[in-house]
């Protein structure tokens, strides 16, 4: 039903939901919870996307669970909504407790192995790609960074 909208308006709209649920986040002190996925191609190299909207950075796949859905089901769910790709042998890194606008936060770090190559919509996600470990794009974000350390300590 989004793809009715016109992308620019679309834009705009996610610009001024992302500042308000902020803002709803410090008010009310509840969060939810989320997902971040950390993606790899047959390569090694890391899948990371640029949304149209919050602080500009490169971040991994991922967003909030839905009511009824587990946190396996909202990384499936998100990884296809901002990349358009599928993601196989699935497997939970860890759990992070953190602040997200002023209020506590749970996310729940997966990572796998993606299916295609990343097709951004050009509404939410504006640019999705993969990186070697060793060569990531500027600016990465600092919940991207511990995720990446969460990751790489697993890996080791």
């Amino acid at each position: 039903m989004f793809h009715l909208i016109p992308k620019p308006v679309h834009k705009l709209a996610l610009r001024f939901g992302h500042r308000l649920r902020h803002h709803w986040r410090r008010i009310t002190g509840r969060t939810g919870r989320g997902v971040s996925i950390v993606g790899r191609d047959l390569d090694g190299r890391i899948l990371l996307v640029r949304h149209s909207y919050g602080p500009n950075g490169w971040y991994f796949p991922g967003g909030g669970i839905r009511r009824n859905e587990t946190s396996e089901q909202a990384a499936y769910r998100e990884m296809r909504e901002e990349t358009g790709c599928a993601i196989v042998s699935m497997v939970l890194v860890g759990v992070i407790e953190e602040e997200l606008s002023g209020a506590p936060h749970t996310a729940y770090l997966f990572d796998g192995v993606v299916d295609a190559m990343p097709r951004p919509d050009g509404r939410e996600v504006i640019e999705a790609r993969f990186f070697p470990t060793h060569s990531l794009p500027e600016p990465l974000s600092p919940r991207t960074r511990a995720r990446l350390k969460l990751w790489q300590a697993r890996k080791s």
